[in-house]
């Protein structure tokens, strides 16, 4: 089975985020998306609610799995037996800090990474920029699927 995994920290998913996975399910057998804890950030929504949203958001694929993980992303793939990891890459400032961590992460456990282009509509895209508009009042609608927008207004009422 060709496994791969799309990590991240999801806060919250975005139509960026599932237009990557979405892309990475016709390619392989089965996609992890995968939520990286990272403790010493307090992100805007809990794990439990992040990876709930992610598995409503991804349900359509049908051959996605949704986990959460603390620690190095390649212990994961280890543990999981996935040789591949697929990132989504919006600008040149993406690939380089993404480059270094893909030799890192090919270096230690010889996990390989594919990059994907996003799709110019969400090139501007990220979790942080979708928050802070949506904290001030703005419209994010179109930026996020309707269970994270329902999220997203319970949260910042």
């Amino acid at each position: 089975m060709r496994r791969a995994v799309c990590p991240g920290s999801f806060d919250p998913i975005t139509h960026g985020h599932l237009d990557i996975i979405g892309r990475a399910s016709k390619l392989y057998d089965v996609v992890h998306v995968t939520m990286m804890i990272n403790k010493s950030k307090q992100g805007l929504f809990s794990t439990e609610e992040r990876v709930e949203l992610i598995r409503e958001c991804t349900r359509e694929f049908g051959n996605v799995r949704v986990d959460a993980f603390h620690g190095l992303l390649v212990d994961y793939c280890k543990q999981h037996d996935i040789p591949a990891i697929v990132k989504g890459l919006r600008a040149v400032s993406d690939f380089d800090y993404e480059l270094q961590m893909a030799q890192m992460n090919n270096g230690l456990t010889g996990v390989e990474t594919l990059f994907m282009p996003t799709n110019p509509t969400y090139s501007f895209l990220s979790s942080s920029l979708v928050k802070e508009v949506a904290t001030w009042g703005g419209d994010v609608s179109h930026l996020v699927p309707d269970p994270v927008m329902r999220a997203l207004e319970r949260k910042l009422a």
